[in-house]
């Protein structure tokens, strides 16, 4: 069977990385999280002390982020210039700038030429805001994920409490309303759906449901 590029686009929280990445386990296919390369790159200006508001810094900084992902216990790991870096870019400190760096155009053009390079094989699955609008707009299959509000931010609180970290319900809602808005107005690459994309509210769905649903369709793309 064809592999295939799978793309998925959506709001903050609504399980864009469960969901490709349980699809990614399902296809035998590589996950490719854009979102955490956004926040690796957060990562590295904070700890490098960069203004992202400096253009000149900004580009000269670029260069010198690579990011890649390995497989560690069964799960995908993010790596910043070989660093395992998973656990640190979760932080609070890292959504809260997350979406101002990722508005960057020199940012968003360098994490899309690392994007393509890693798709060129196909077999992928890639969840961001712009994936099917912009990093791979020829993707044989395109899914528009989202989610009511509250439903997102109970399931970031959940995450995060898992992980032992301090929470808050209501910052976090706040959060991802904030990211919502400066995702889909930004001027460079905004979150939108691509028109020929699948749109899938998740609110109700299981990850079960959804994973069949998904699957579903991978089947139909694959078969022409």
């Amino acid at each position: 069977m064809k592999k295939i590029i799978i793309a998925i686009d959506g709001h903050s929280s609504c399980g864009k990385s469960t969901l490709s990445n349980e699809l990614a386990e399902a296809l035998d296919y590589v996950y490719i999280s854009s979102g955490k390369m956004y926040r690796a790159v957060t990562l590295y200006f904070i700890e490098n002390n960069i203004s992202y508001s400096d253009q000149a810094i900004v580009d000269l900084a670029l260069p010198d982020i690579n990011i890649h992902f390995e497989k560690i216990d069964g799960n995908d790991t993010t790596f910043l210039n070989g660093r395992n870096v998973e656990s640190e870019i979760i932080s609070m400190a890292v959504a809260q700038q997350v979406s101002p760096v990722a508005t960057i155009p020199a940012v968003r053009r360098a994490m899309v030429q690392q994007q393509q390079q890693m798709g060129l094989q196909k077999g992928i699955v890639m969840d961001g805001r712009d994936i099917g609008t912009v990093v791979f707009k020829d993707a044989e299959l395109k899914i528009f994920l989202t989610a009511s509000e509250n439903v997102r931010a109970q399931r970031r609180y959940d995450e995060l409490l898992a992980k032992g970290k301090p929470v808050d319900f209501e910052s976090i809602r706040q959060n991802l309303s904030t990211r919502d808005r400066i995702d889909s107005t930004r001027v460079d690459s905004p979150l939108r759906q691509a028109d020929d994309a699948v749109l899938l509210d998740n609110s109700n769905l299981s990850r079960a449901e959804q994973l069949e649903m998904i699957k579903a369709l991978v089947n139909l793309r694959t078969s022409i």
